[in-house]
């Protein structure tokens, strides 16, 4: 009677999972080295077959995206518009969580279950109404500001997108909070910390993975956003995503995939490096979540 190991059994599972990690990896990085190698082609050999290496660092193409076709300029508004949504929606939200983590207050349960129905809101489906009403606002002020202040204001969309990320962050955060011991609190309130002195120097270190993985989901979402951006954004102060959308329409008649690929890249390459400076907390959040839960 032959008889199966048991311990080959966790090997082929073991086998399984490098096999389809290593599947997913290559689906992700293939596409990005052939977006960054077709980046520096020239024109003419996109003629040829799409595999092979360029025959030089043809850089023009970086310049010619960044100057004529004005990608340097949707690159700083997109830098701008998400590194202002961020702060504003960590600016409300970490003291929101910790309220609504650590006190009794009259309403608490309607405030969550407020904020837990916000996770349910799909922000482009609103757009159309968000757009609407700040026209109406822009022509109530049409005296103060004549060629309006709501529309086409890079401050204004980072404020949409910080206020329709609140309930996400702070569901993260309370959950994140609520796990932390009461006990470092109760230390600290008993050497004199007041409760601010308290959220930023005892919870706010404490809940720093929690922290780092809402600001990349939220800089992901801003980052990456089209529909809001386009909406609100009608001029010429465009951010990169929309910018990409013009180049791209540009280029098809043009013939000029060089440049095309180089504004891919110049959107792509922020993303990743955002995500190689922070994906050490993001597995450390990962792994103390699903130890605590």
């Amino acid at each position: 009677m032959t008889t199966i190991n048991s311990s080959s059994r966790p090997r082929t599972g073991r086998a399984l999972t490098y096999a389809l990690v290593i599947a997913l990896a290559l689906a992700i990085a293939v596409p990005v080295a052939w977006v960054l190698l077709a980046s520096l082609k020239q024109k003419s050999e996109f003629f040829g077959s799409p595999w092979t290496l360029p025959k030089g660092l043809h850089v023009q193409n970086y310049v010619a995206a960044f100057v004529d076709a004005h990608m340097g300029q949707y690159f700083l508004t997109s830098v701008l518009v998400t590194v202002l949504g961020l702060v504003l929606v960590l600016a409300v939200s970490v003291p929101a969580a910790y309220v609504i983590a650590r006190y009794e207050f009259r309403g608490r349960r309607v405030v969550e279950i407020a904020l837990m129905a916000g996770l349910f809101v799909n922000v482009n489906y609103i757009v159309v109404p968000i757009f609407l009403m700040l026209v109406d606002w822009d022509r109530a002020l049409i005296d103060v500001f004549p060629r309006g202040f709501f529309i086409d204001n890079p401050a204004v969309l980072s404020l949409v997108y910080a206020a329709t990320s609140i309930p996400f962050t702070i569901y993260l955060l309370t959950a994140y909070f609520r796990s932390i011991p009461v006990e470092y609190e109760e230390a600290a309130a008993l050497d004199g910390a007041s409760r601010f002195r308290i959220m930023t120097r005892i919870m706010l270190p404490m809940a720093r993975p929690a922290v780092t993985t809402v600001i990349l989901f939220n800089f992901l979402a801003y980052w990456n956003d089209f529909i809001i951006s386009l909406t609100l954004l009608p001029g010429d102060d465009k951010t990169l995503q929309v910018g990409l959308l013009n180049l791209f329409t540009a280029q098809k008649a043009a013939a000029d995939y060089g440049r095309l690929y180089a504004g891919m890249v110049i959107v792509i390459v922020p993303v990743l490096i955002v995500y190689a400076l922070i994906q050490r907390r993001l597995i450390e959040g990962i792994a103390s979540g699903g130890v605590k839960g």
